[in-house]
Formats: structure tokens, sequence, C-alpha cells
């Protein structure tokens, strides 16, 4: 085993601290945040525009399948009306 009595009579050395303004993340910490806040708030907005595209999308749809169950009402009437009342021909009416 080493010997280590050399540590224990060595004098250690004082500790020093820094004066509080001396301890402060500086310009690459202000940096680093600014740069985290700007990429917070540009995926913040491309998530609104994704989220109203998508609602668009739904909404749109909606309109398209209205448009197409009406057409296909349109036309069994114009047929001569064989289906039975409430019953469209593909299909028995929702709601």
């Amino acid at each position: 085993m080493p010997d280590l009595r050399w540590l224990a009579v060595s004098p250690s050395p004082t500790p020093t601290t820094p004066p509080p303004e001396a301890v402060t993340p500086g310009v690459a910490g202000f940096i680093a945040i600014a740069v985290v806040a700007i990429v917070i708030v540009l995926l913040a907005i491309d998530m609104l525009r994704r989220i109203r595209r998508a609602q668009y999308r739904s909404d749109v749809n909606e309109m398209l399948d209205a448009e197409e169950a009406a057409a296909r009402g349109e036309r069994a009437e114009d047929e001569g009306g064989d289906a039975p009342d409430g019953l469209s021909p593909g299909g028995p009416a929702k709601g």
C-alpha cells in the first residue's frame, strides 16, 4: 500500500469563492436559451398550421360526402323512387 502520510501534513489550499457576479451563464447561455425559445415558437406555429390544415380537410371531406349523398338521393328519385321510404340504394339512411 502506498504511503499517503504526506497528504496529511501538506497544507490544503484555501477555497476561494468567486463573487456572485462572476457566476453567470454569460453570452453562450443567453444564445442557447434564445435559440431554444425561437425553435419552440417555430414548432408551435408549424403545429397550428398542421392542425388547421387537418380541420379544413375534414370539413371539405364532409361537404363532399354530403354532396355525394345528395346526388345519390336525387338519382334514386329520378329513377322512379323504387327504394322504400328512408332507404337509399346503398343501404339504410343514417340519422
